[in-house]
């Protein structure tokens, strides 16, 4: 079974990502912040990591730099998901490593449908 790593601030947020992603077969697992995001990422060795760019303490910019810059976690795929949608934080997110950048609101479904893609393109 796949492994997903969602860090996110907002309960709600982390609920519907859980619930949408085990629906579809993924073995969930999830961080308040950054930082418990990047500990898990070397501790879980999950097949990809969904993080909020705005959470309090490290945002995930930081978080998915710090994740690609360290040899432990530097392939595993990483998808930013925010309420920030200018094209220049859009760019911020891929320059940082980001393997892709979904706005929210969101839809679960194309969610799901994005990380399935990442996934089946990936060679973990």
């Amino acid at each position: 079974m796949l492994k997903v790593l969602i860090a996110d601030d907002e309960h709600n947020i982390r609920h519907i990502l859980d619930f949408s992603l085990h629906a579809e077969g993924f073995d969930v697992i999830a961080a308040h912040n950054g930082e418990d995001a990047f500990t898990m990422a070397v501790d879980e060795a999950p097949d990809l990591v969904i993080l909020d760019v705005m959470m309090p303490g490290q945002g995930g910019i930081e978080t998915c730099r710090m994740l690609k810059e360290d040899r432990r976690t530097a392939d595993i795929p990483v998808v930013l998901l925010t309420a920030r949608s200018s094209r220049e934080d859009r760019e911020e997110g891929i320059a940082a490593g980001a393997d892709d950048y979904i706005t929210k609101p969101f839809s679960p479904q194309k969610l799901v449908s994005t990380v399935q893609t990442i996934l089946g393109s990936t060679s973990r």
